[in-house]
């Protein structure tokens, strides 16, 4: 797999200024959330479980993100708090963009679809747009696919653990979260500005889950923090705030990937989890 180094450019003062001014900037007040909290489920495999002292090292910085060749778009988590399905879109086109094939992008319609059915919210009505559980969009998806795009299997990370994350980004290409967003990240949306853990921490504005609950996918890390799509866009964070907010993570397996068509890494047990995914059945 090829590493490619993130963007460390800086803007200059002049861009910058028209950042601040651009009267088009999101208004975070209008934006929707819509994850749960997180429901672990003791069944649920563990990533820590197939990992062995042999597996390589991660790079210490990786960008799936630039071969997405359009936008990432809203999903209609503009409109309804359909972050968890939206999350698995984003998924769905950065696997895609990477396997050198075509890139899928799933449809706004083929998103709520997969929300409603999950959820029973009424897309006509605007009834039951109450947000989901992260694991129960992963069982759906790998037992009913979203847009037409199943997955094989999910483990679950240690949320705080950063080889965790960067592992699943590296060998598995994407990370699927969740983050308990605090008031302060508002702002920091607002003004495109990385989402940091505000002065007086986690209290006050800082308070995790102020904001509400919202689901992520990660497609970039470096030793400052780590990159996810939301609202359309990327977002930065600093891995001080992923360790204070971030209260669930899944590294998820393509049905590719466990149909053989990528390797398993040195230090992977592949077949162990094979073993194990075929007891679930």
């Amino acid at each position: 797999m090829a590493v490619r180094k993130l963007d460390r450019s800086v803007p200059d003062s002049r861009t910058a200024v028209t950042m601040r001014q651009d009267p088009t900037r999101i208004d975070p007040r209008k934006l929707k959330l819509g994850k749960g909290v997180a429901r672990h489920d003791p069944r649920t495999l563990l990533l820590a479980s197939y990992v062995t002292t042999a597996l390589p090292v991660p790079p210490a910085s990786l960008d799936l993100s630039a071969k997405v060749s359009a936008s990432w778009g809203m999903m209609d988590n503009d409109q309804i708090g359909d972050c968890t399905c939206a999350a698995a879109g984003h998924l769905i086109m950065e696997w895609t963009a990477n396997a050198g094939k075509k890139m899928a992008t799933p449809t706004d319609e083929q998103i709520v679809a997969a929300y409603s059915a999950i959820t029973g919210y009424n897309p006509v009505t605007g009834a039951n747009d109450n947000g989901a559980q992260e694991i129960d969009v992963l069982n759906y998806w790998r037992q009913s696919g979203i847009a037409g795009h199943k997955i094989g299997a999910y483990m679950a990370l240690e949320p705080a653990n950063h080889n965790h994350i960067m592992d699943s980004v590296y060998i598995f290409e994407g990370c699927y979260i969740g983050v308990q967003l605090p008031i302060s990240a508002q702002a920091q949306v607002q003004n495109h500005q990385p989402w940091s853990v505000p002065p007086g921490g986690p209290t006050g504005d800082g308070k995790p889950g102020s904001w509400g609950g919202h689901a992520i996918p990660v497609v970039a890390y470096d030793v400052r923090g780590v990159t996810v799509v939301t609202w359309g866009a990327l977002q930065v964070m600093t891995w001080s705030f992923w360790e204070a907010y971030c209260d669930e993570a899944y590294a998820i397996l393509s049905t590719d990937y466990l149909n053989g068509k990528q390797q398993a890494p040195q230090g992977f047990s592949m077949q162990e989890l094979q073993a194990d995914l075929a007891d679930l059945k």
